[in-house]
């Protein structure tokens, strides 16, 4: 169903994958728009390995929801900061492409207890973080789960 990577030699293994989606803070969400566009949108998220799954959210009404509502397949890209090995000026970088599919939470226990782990990854604080989960704007938050199907990712050299 799912192709392989074409570039195989490239292609890194799955402990390293989950290490870029467990300690990266930034990616892109692509979803099926309006018209049969490609949506592609910048987001937060938290990956939960004992459910090898990615949290993510947003509000409750939008382009995103619209579009995962009318198709729930998703695909999920997270790369790494990168490294530059001495005396060369090229950058490598591991990316992680996930394919899966969106479903939004709805047990309040469930979504408040993802998002305050996703929370957690980016508040300097557990009580900044907490803080946050008492203000209004929270009940406008859709929690929203991204159930892996399939994953690859690789290592490139910039040059």
């Amino acid at each position: 169903m799912f192709r392989p990577m074409r570039r195989c030699m490239q292609q890194v293994t799955e402990a390293e994958c989950r290490r870029v989606l467990k300690e990266e803070k930034r990616a892109a969400l692509s979803v099926i728009g309006d018209d049969g566009y490609p949506y592609t949108v910048p987001v937060n998220f938290y990956y939960d390995e004992e459910d090898n799954r990615i949290y993510i959210h947003g509000a409750r009404t939008g382009h995103k929801i619209d579009a995962l509502k009318n198709c729930d397949k998703v695909c999920f890209t997270v790369w790494d900061q990168g490294f530059k090995t001495e005396g060369n000026w090229e950058w490598n970088s591991t990316s992680v492409v996930v394919f899966g599919r969106a479903k939004f939470l709805e047990d309040r226990a469930v979504w408040e207890e993802k998002l305050r782990k996703l929370a957690g990854k980016y508040y300097p604080t557990s009580e900044e973080a907490e803080e946050e989960m008492k203000t209004p704007s929270i009940q406008v938050v859709q929690m929203i789960a991204i159930e892996i199907e399939h994953m690859t990712g690789k290592l490139v050299n910039e040059k």
